[in-house]
């Protein structure tokens, strides 16, 4: 009877720690305490059908376990302008466009959210930026 437990026990715990180890591999590490990370492009001039724009991205870059990118939302505003902001679901990447003024100040900043479930969010969003570019 004691040997019978004795390869339970064992085996139990070689099975627990196969999937822990399984279950640790992603990507790229979430940042400390978020579930999720994203990253945040500095704001920069683009050419859109002929027209200067100033655009930032946020793209997610990896989440822990079972848990997976929900939303992320970019914002870019020039110094005299209000912030325009868009975002992106699940693995998409959320970008977003404003008008270019040659030597103005614009400013990129993001947040990013993930998930267990679809209606199930990590209370915690991850901030990311500003970032601050005169172009």
């Amino acid at each position: 009877m004691n040997r019978a437990l004795v390869v339970f026990g064992v085996a139990s715990t070689v099975l627990l720690g196969g999937i822990a180890g399984a279950s640790g591999a992603q990507a790229e590490p979430a940042p400390p305490g978020t579930l999720c990370s994203f990253n945040l492009s500095p704001p920069e001039r683009v050419q859109v059908s002929g027209a200067d724009m100033v655009t930032a991205t946020l793209t997610p870059a990896g989440c822990a376990g079972a848990f997976r990118p929900y939303i992320s939302m970019v914002c870019v505003q020039g110094a005299d302008s209000a912030p325009q902001c868009t975002q992106a679901r699940e693995t998409d990447t959320a970008q977003v466009y404003t008008p270019y003024r040659p030597g103005a100040t614009y400013t990129s900043s993001g947040r990013g959210l993930g998930t267990l479930f679809n209606d199930m969010t990590e209370p915690n969003w991850q901030l990311l930026g500003p970032f601050t570019a005169v172009l």
